[in-house]
């Protein structure tokens, strides 16, 4: 019996990223940089412990309006993608308006939303939510078109109607689609968070990174990059586990070395 080998795929990363910190520590101490302008890892390090607490909460503050906006940008533009697929009218109406909003530089948005929503969650979830919304929205209406018509075919022969043909047959193939732009989603969403933080907020990291820049507490300032690069990252891997049990039939989901072992035909 052969016994699963572990990955080492992340070695080289970590080894590069071990290289960068220490470059980074040895380029502050001896060219003597101000701390003002570049801080040492270590100096970041001891912002992250000496603020811990303040960061916890701005760290709950924007991952709690990242998951909201993310979420709604889900389940809006799902439906929305199909029933612009299912129904020619209806994208002759709607799409022309969905790329006009789309074109709309998100931040010239938000200053509107804090006017009308105020400075709570409200307008941070909104500007997420537009930032999702188009890569959810295209993706999945190029998932729900690249289903086999041979197949939908031949669920039809076998009596089978509308929903057989879309569960069968149209949403399987739609779902690498559709997590592709959920994957690329979950990255702009701690952007949208952010970017609506920074016009108009009193908590979050993005009101920490805007106190920090006025403050000259670079430490800090890099401190809260830190944390929303590792909250990026942290969400995305998790669309990636999620995509990985609902799809494990998919190619895309396959080791490199199974499918370098796999028989020639």
């Amino acid at each position: 019996m052969r016994r699963p080998r572990l990955s080492t795929g992340w070695l080289v990363p970590a080894g590069v990223g071990v290289v960068v910190l220490v470059a980074w520590q040895l380029a502050v101490d001896l060219l003597d940089i101000p701390t003002y302008i570049l801080p040492s890892p270590l100096q970041t390090v001891e912002s992250l412990w000496s603020n811990r607490l303040e960061l916890w909460g701005a760290t709950l503050v924007t991952t709690g309006e990242v998951l909201a906006g993310f979420l709604l940008a889900v389940l809006v533009s799902v439906p929305i993608a199909m029933l612009l697929v299912s129904f020619r009218w209806f994208e002759r109406i709607v799409y022309p308006f969905l790329v006009l909003l789309q074109t709309v530089p998100k931040i010239a948005l938000a200053p509107l939303f804090v006017v009308w929503f105020g400075f709570g969650p409200g307008p941070k979830v909104l500007v997420t939510f537009l930032i999702c919304f188009f890569p959810i929205l295209l993706d999945t209406m190029t998932g729900l078109r690249s289903s086999n018509p041979d197949m939908a075919s031949l669920v039809r022969t076998m009596g089978g109607g509308r929903w057989a043909v879309f569960s069968k047959v149209r949403l399987p193939s739609a779902l690498p689609h559709l997590f592709a732009g959920v994957k690329v989603a979950i990255t702009l969403a701690v952007v949208g968070a952010v970017v609506g933080e920074f016009v108009g907020a009193t908590e979050g990291l993005g009101y920490l990174l805007l106190r920090a820049n006025a403050n000259l507490d670079t430490p800090l300032l890099f401190a809260s990059i830190v944390i929303l690069t590792v909250l990026g990252l942290a969400l995305f891997y998790l669309v990636a586990l999620i995509e990985r049990l609902v799809i494990p039939w998919h190619v895309s989901q396959r080791s490199e070395t199974a499918v370098t072992a796999a028989p020639a035909i």
